[in-house]
């Protein structure tokens, strides 16, 4: 019983040096603070999945109920408001560049749809902004079409199909993109940050010679991991909950359907876990350079094949099964069950108790390979 309250003696007063040692480093401090608010807010924010605020202009030769019926589709946020402009303008404001798309409504438009004549309108894009010319694209032609087709039914007084397709979303009823891209640029940090630090404190102590002083103490390998472990946990779990009230849910206004403490529960785990991992990185690199090479090879794989960013179901089938292997795809999978559909406990155990095994694993192979280098220092 001596023997064990000794360990976490250690253990805690280990891990309090390392609070003291990351409060001593202001740079790494700033760079958690913007990583987990400034960074998190600008990634949900950004140009994603869907138009955003396109400009937008109209070309009315036709001037018929149709035509104005078309240019009134166009509104924020997908678009600006259209403004109408003549046909003597479009290579001008194209070259300033004033807009993004311009839409041109032929003279007799509205005729020809109602005689069943093959009726065109000219979309005129700036490719520049591609990704913004290639989705907004879509967007302008699919809205034109539903308009004609509503037209020429409204015209020919035909009531259209017996059913139609009722879409409902249980999860983000607008399809707000800044809500998907907030929970996985979180959970990029979360994996960043506390890979970064747990490596780069066991590293630090190799680089800058106190790993003699630790030597020569009664510690144990299991000891000086298991502090490092705790220590950056713990500040990355405070910057966690806050980015997670004041960011995502402040100031994004992302809804978190399930239970935060399940949450919260979960994403210790986690960090456990990438902890491990980064405890390992430190055990095999030598120095930083090292370090900054391995945490391209394995952090960006992390994050890339998580789930987040494409799903695992659209990767080639060879890589899905590799996925298995990486706690970021479960914790994405169990984060998405809780903050998305309300998943409670009896859901999501099972991958909780798959990141788990996976920490203690990468743990206990850090531990082999860290006996060894103390071995070898002595």
């Amino acid at each position: 019983m001596g023997g064990l309250l000794g360990s976490l003696s250690n253990i805690f007063w280990l891990g309090t040096k390392e609070l003291w040692a990351l409060a001593k480093d202001p740079m790494m401090l700033i760079f958690i603070a913007w990583a987990f608010g400034v960074g998190i807010y600008t990634e949900a924010t950004g140009a994603g999945e869907t138009v955003n605020n396109a400009a937008i202009a109209i070309v009315d030769e036709d001037h018929s109920r149709l035509s104005r019926s078309i240019a009134g589709l166009f509104y924020p946020p997908y678009f600006q408001a259209a403004r109408t402009i003549g046909a003597a303008d479009i290579d001008r404001a194209m070259d300033e560049g004033r807009y993004t798309f311009i839409v041109t409504i032929p003279p007799h438009f509205e005729a020809d749809v109602r005689r069943g004549r093959n009726a065109e309108v000219q979309v005129s894009i700036d490719a520049t902004a591609v990704e913004q010319a290639t989705i907004g694209s879509s967007y302008i032609q699919n809205m034109v079409a539903n308009e004609v087709k509503r037209y020429r039914q409204e015209f020919e007084h035909e009531p259209g199909l017996d059913s139609n397709l009722a879409i409902r979303r249980a999860f983000n009823p607008n399809g707000t993109q800044s809500w998907f891209r907030a929970i996985v640029s979180l959970a990029d940090h979360l994996s960043m940050l506390i890979i970064i630090l747990t490596g780069a404190a066991l590293l630090r102590e190799r680089e800058h010679g106190t790993i003699e002083h630790l030597l020569v103490m009664p510690l144990t390998a299991f000891e000086i991991a298991l502090a490092k472990v705790w220590a950056n946990g713990l500040v990355i779990i405070v910057a966690f909950v806050c980015s997670l009230l004041f960011v995502v849910e402040g100031a994004l206004d992302v809804p978190i359907a399930g239970s935060r403490l399940l949450f919260l529960l979960g994403t210790v785990i986690y960090v456990f876990a990438a902890a491990s991992i980064g405890i390992f990185l430190g055990t095999i690199a030598r120095t930083m350079a090292q370090f900054a090479l391995m945490m391209m090879m394995t952090v960006m794989p992390m994050m890339m094949l998580s789930g987040g960013m494409t799903p695992i179901e659209s990767q080639p089938r060879w890589i899905q099964y590799v996925t298995w292997l990486l706690p970021s795809r479960h914790y994405i999978g169990f984060t998405q069950a809780i903050v998305y559909r309300g998943a409670d406990f009896s859901i999501v155990w099972r991958e909780f108790a798959i990141v788990l095994v996976m920490g203690v694993a990468f743990l206990t192979g850090s531990m082999l390979l860290f006996r060894r280098s103390l071995a070898s220092a002595r």
